[in-house]
């Protein structure tokens, strides 16, 4: 399969862009540092705002959202938005506020399951911790991100001996008793706590009493990377819903002077529901766009006739056919890695997606000279949702459910196309373009 050179540039931009990001919050950051050098401007919400023309602004919700957007030529109420969502989250194992414990001489880390995770797959990895830490300052309290680039911890299988039906049945992992991490030798429960203490007071160079509090993610410590006999694949951590991100972004980032105003929101919680003052179910989109209607002279009459003349893509990864499972696929809808943007379909509005919103992306992707591919869930198997559904019912505007096909989601290591994610990145600027 030909592979052009800036189809693996983006894709190594991608590869690079999660690798960066261990979390939500990191995830933020490295979006923030690429708005910034591209000159958009940091708006807070605690603090009027005010626009000029064409302008390119971004805000950010409690560090682990974000929206950023550029102005139109044309009259919102007219023209209205083009948006795409996308979300910052990944499923994983999250550390408890009282993690550290000891037994029998080893140090162990409890976690919490986030999300949906294929639970085999965090086995026999290098894990490390990454997220935010807060700390006691001399003005009150202050939050750090935190990324631990050692491997730290581990959850080693249990032996084919002891576990003789695992290759038969599969490996159950109780959430409980059987998640628990390995981070070394403690004698008591105290000496385990003093080690994790310790390893985060350390890097971020605080003493251990100015820790108060924590959200911290376990993650893989493997880079990024290209497969495949002509490296036309790639594996990764949190393509889902990372690699949206991205292509959001990168599709924003090169759009300049559009007639519409180009708005690409990325929430956190989507994984767990999006019901938060973060997620896609709480109030940051809806505020941020009455907030640019107020500043441009709108009545609430203008900002429903604006979302009237609006579309919102609502871009998540979609499920590629693999071989070894042709049973677990509905017939007519096998999607192929490396074939073009999946419009994904739901009769229960499982996805956003009806006929007018498909056929809308259908033409996107023709004008930006893409492949287009069509996918709905097994009618017997439980169909997974999205933001689209939630971001339809609150803003009342059109849209359309997406993603690029990949392997093995909700797995620490998951992989996607090199070629499907250049085909989203001209997509998306289709689309702000439109």
């Amino acid at each position: 399969m030909q592979v052009s050179v800036e189809a693996r540039q983006q894709a190594q931009a991608l590869l690079d862009f999660i690798d960066r990001s261990p979390s939500p919050w990191h995830a933020v950051e490295t979006v923030v540092a690429q708005l910034k050098a591209q000159g958009f401007k940091n708006l807070r919400e605690q603090e009027p705002w005010q626009f000029k023309k064409s302008g390119k602004y971004f805000v950010v919700r409690d560090g682990g959202s974000i929206i950023a957007f550029v102005l139109g030529q044309q009259p919102i109420a007219e023209s209205g938005f083009r948006i795409v969502g996308a979300h910052t989250d990944s499923p994983g194992l999250r550390l408890k506020p009282k993690a550290a414990y000891s037994t029998e001489g080893l140090g162990q880390l409890g976690v919490e399951v986030y999300g949906g995770p294929i639970l085999a797959t965090f086995t026999d990895r290098d894990l490390s911790l990454a997220g935010r830490v807060i700390l006691r300052s001399a003005d009150g309290l202050e939050t750090r991100l935190i990324r631990l680039d050692q491997s730290i911890a581990r959850l080693p299988n249990l032996a084919i001996h002891m576990n003789r039906e695992v290759n038969e049945k599969g490996l159950a992992l109780n959430k409980q008793t059987g998640l628990p991490l390995i981070f070394g030798h403690a004698a008591n429960t105290d000496a385990a706590t003093a080690q994790l203490i310790e390893a985060l007071s350390g890097k971020l160079a605080v003493p251990a009493d100015a820790i108060v509090s924590w959200d911290l993610a376990l993650y893989d410590t493997q880079r990024g990377n290209f497969w495949g006999v002509d490296q036309a694949f790639i594996a990764n951590s949190q393509l889902d819903n990372l690699a949206s991100c991205h292509a959001a972004l990168e599709a924003l980032l090169h759009t300049h002077k559009p007639q519409t105003t180009a708005i690409c929101a990325l929430f956190d919680h989507e994984e767990v529901g999006s019901e938060s003052a973060t997620g896609a179910g709480g109030s940051f989109l809806l505020d941020v766009i009455a907030r640019i209607c107020q500043a441009n002279g709108l009545t609430e009459e203008d900002k429903i006739r604006s979302f009237a003349s609006s579309f919102f893509i609502s871009a998540d990864m979609a499920h590629a056919f693999h071989p070894n499972h042709a049973g677990s696929y509905e017939p007519c809808h096998h999607v192929q890695v490396n074939h073009g943007p999946v419009i994904k379909t739901n009769a229960n509005q499982r996805y956003s997606t009806n006929a007018v919103t498909a056929a809308r992306f259908m033409q996107l992707c023709e004008q930006a000279n893409v492949p287009h591919q069509q996918y709905a869930h097994r009618t017997d198997l439980g169909c997974g949702s999205t933001i689209g559904p939630i971001m339809a019912a609150q803003l009342g505007i059109a849209t359309v459910d997406v993603g690029n096909p990949m392997w093995a989601m909700h797995s620490i290591r998951e992989s996607a196309g090199v070629l499907d994610h250049s085909y989203m990145i001209a997509t998306l600027k289709q689309h702000y373009a439109s």
